[in-house]
């Protein structure tokens, strides 16, 4: 097992807008940060921090403490030796390749040997920057995505020289820290860039050759589904970025990446792109195919390379630029043959090649993994990789984790099994569009039969002979708990959680929820759990038996493959007030008090309060909650599964169940009417 220095403090080096919102969002994970620049780049700096720490109070996503212990936690100096004293330096200065490496030799001769250096580069190989590095073993790429305080793309790229412990460090921080990371090679435009760059440029061309902006925005927009066009984008980030950026990839890739000069025109002017006009609608038409194009043809480049895999081509796209599918699912949706041809016919008219990879594929749509697994002494890790929607359990993803499970479960060579989730999320439950796309086909069969192929995985995570460790890093809720209840040991780390949420959605915990909380924590903890809906902390879970130990984030993978081969050695639950409140107030003889509504008049404010708030759940849905947690009082484990399987149909075929999941896709509040 793994005994990696941890990451405990951070410098950063540069303050402008990527500085300090890197900095900011380290500092507000916890970590210590000494931010360098020159007197004008500090005095920047601590502006750009107080206002962006200013909205964040304003928009309640710090209190006045918090926002307060977050400032404390940013060092602002002009002092490079203060730099002496951190574990990872990420450099985040201009984009100039003489300043970084200068910048890079100076480090070196500053901090420990062991200090990782990091580089935030957009433009430069990441192997060309560690020559000037004392250690170049030790330098990485860590591009982070634009606002980095907000967005949670990090493409982690490895030079010819960096070892393989360095990017195992920086990728354990790099999930620690709440980010979702990607790997890439050390490739011009890395991965994400080299995309979506082209796809600004071929606007201009698209400009060039006579479109007009608004059509050529509308095109683009419906090309690939996104909320705001290349020319809208520019306008955001700056068109002299652009310009940039695509001057760099023609410089290290070659003609077909040669900036449009009506880019460089308008950088030249110095004036934003206006937007607004009329659309014409074979310009749309024509905008949407060439806009497609060109991100196919990349993409298929980018894999053909072997920079990036496809899922992580994808997970780029839906979380560093919010588009809604990445390239892959966009191409496996547009069909293949209708993907050749666009491809087709930009490739003609830049006198380019096809890439191979998209002749080979024929017309079969490229198949995409969500969940992974790695192999190692022993221990199968078993990831839920869909972070952009929080791992959410749909009938494609739960049907990679049986295999990958099953397989696992099967192979001789595995000792022990752990699951866990990518990103900022164990599992956030199960994915409501499919629910309500079911829904408004009134097709509740499929849900039940979705739901029977759930019980039936769960339960054979249960009853496998070899150990299952779960572990919870972050978001645990509805199917995600339930499928953490199914673990022989539940890892969690110190910012996991815990809950089950159904009741506020019209619906009940359907996949062994109701049974195996009872069996873990006892009948009347899981009559609170299920009934408020109440999301806990990994501490107070693991008060209540819920959750066998809590770690750190950066020992959690560690914890969780050790538990897997040796089991952990615990001493008895001592319990905890909470439960025996729960025992006193969700007894059996007190639940119609709470359902019908009684305590909503306590004497008791705190009962009160709880009580209004059960009183805001769906009325049948907690109900039926309430009498399958009960039955598993008196019956097997199995029996417990087939009756939350049998009234299925009966709570998805409520007007609350439509209304509640419409809600939350929505962001509403729901409307429940007992119906």
């Amino acid at each position: 097992m793994s005994s990696q220095k941890r990451i405990e403090k951070v410098g950063i080096v540069g303050g402008g807008n990527m500085g300090s919102g890197i900095a900011q969002k380290i500092a507000t994970e916890g970590w210590p940060i000494v931010l360098v620049d020159t007197d004008a780049g500090i005095e920047r700096a601590q502006s750009l921090l107080e206002t962006s720490i200013t909205e964040g109070v304003e928009r309640r996503i710090y209190s006045p403490e918090s926002a307060q212990a977050l400032r404390e936690r940013i060092e602002c100096t002009t002092d490079t030796t203060r730099l002496a004293g951190c574990d990872l330096v990420i450099e985040a200065i201009f984009e100039n390749k003489e300043a970084k490496s200068n910048l890079f030799a100076r480090l070196s001769e500053v901090c420990p040997s062991d200090t990782i250096f990091a580089t935030n580069t957009s433009s430069f190989p990441v192997a060309s920057l560690a020559q000037a590095a004392t250690h170049p073993d030790r330098v990485v790429g860590l591009h982070f995505f634009y606002h980095p305080a907000k967005n949670r793309l990090v493409e982690v790229i490895p030079g010819k020289s960096t070892s393989d412990e360095t990017v195992d460090r920086v990728w354990r921080f790099i999930e620690a820290v709440g980010k979702t990371p990607i790997h890439c090679l050390d490739h011009p435009g890395f991965v994400v860039n080299r995309y979506f760059v082209p796809w600004l440029n071929e606007a201009c061309r698209m400009l060039e050759d006579g479109m007009d902006i608004a059509s050529i925005e509308a095109g683009a927009k419906k090309g690939l589904g996104t909320a705001f066009g290349p020319f809208d984008l520019m306008n955001m980030t700056g068109i002299p970025i652009a310009l940039h950026a695509q001057t760099t990839l023609f410089d290290e890739l070659g003609p077909m990446y040669r900036p449009c000069q009506r880019l460089a025109e308008q950088v030249a002017a110095g004036t934003d792109w206006v937007v607004e006009g009329d659309i014409d609608a074979e310009q749309v038409a024509l905008a949407e195919k060439r806009s497609t194009a060109v991100v196919f043809l990349v993409a298929l480049q980018v894999l053909e390379e072997k920079v990036g895999t496809p899922e992580d081509i994808d997970i780029g796209a839906r979380v560093g630029l919010r588009w809604p599918l990445g390239p892959f699912e966009r191409m496996n949706r547009v069909g293949m043959p209708e993907v050749r041809s666009r491809v087709e016919e930009y490739t003609a008219r830049h006198d380019v090649f096809i890439p191979q990879i998209l002749l080979n594929q024929g017309d079969t749509p490229f198949a995409l993994q969500q969940v992974h697994s790695n192999l190692e002494n022993g221990v199968s890790t078993i990831t839920i990789n869909r972070p952009d929607a929080l791992n959410a359990l749909s009938p494609s993803l739960v049907a990679e984790l049986e295999r990958l499970f099953d397989d696992a479960a099967a192979d001789p060579a595995v000792e022990g099994i752990v699951i866990r989730g990518a990103g900022k999320a164990f599992v956030a439950g199960a994915d409501l569009k499919f629910f309500k796309d079911n829904l408004d086909r009134n097709n509740v069969e499929d849900i039940v039969e979705f739901t029977a192929r759930g019980q039936a995985l769960f339960q054979r995570i249960d009853d496998c002979p070899k150990r299952v460790v779960m572990l919870l890093d972050g978001l645990s809720l509805g199917g995600g708990s339930e499928l953490a209840l199914c673990g022989d040991i539940i890892i969690a780390t110190d910012r996991g959680t815990l809950g089950f949420p159904e009741t506020g959605l019209g619906i009940y915990p359907g996949l062994g929820g109701t049974q195996r909380a009872a069996r873990r924590c006892g009948i009347p903890v899981a009559q609170w759990l299920v009934l408020s809906g109440q999301v806990i902390d990994a501490k107070t879970a693991e008060s209540l038996a819920l959750v066998d130990q809590v770690v750190s984030r950066e020992d959690a993978d560690d914890a969780a493959r050790r538990a897997a081969l040796t089991g952990l050695d615990l001493p008895p639950n001592p319990g905890s007030p909470l439960r025996t409140w729960a025992e006193t107030w969700f007894a059996e003889d007190r639940l119609e008090a709470w359902l019908d509504g009684t305590l909503a008049s306590h004497d008791d404010a705190k009962i009160t309060k709880l009580a209004k708030k059960i009183g805001f759940k769906a009325p049948l849905a907690s109900r039926i909650a309430t009498e399958l947690v009960a039955f598993s009082q008196d019956h097997s484990i199995s029996e417990g599964i087939a009756e939350e399987l049998r009234r299925l149909p009966e709570v998805f075929q409520t007007r609350d169940a439509a209304e509640g999941i419409t809600s939350v896709l929505e962001r509403r509040r729901p409307s429940f009417q007992g119906a």
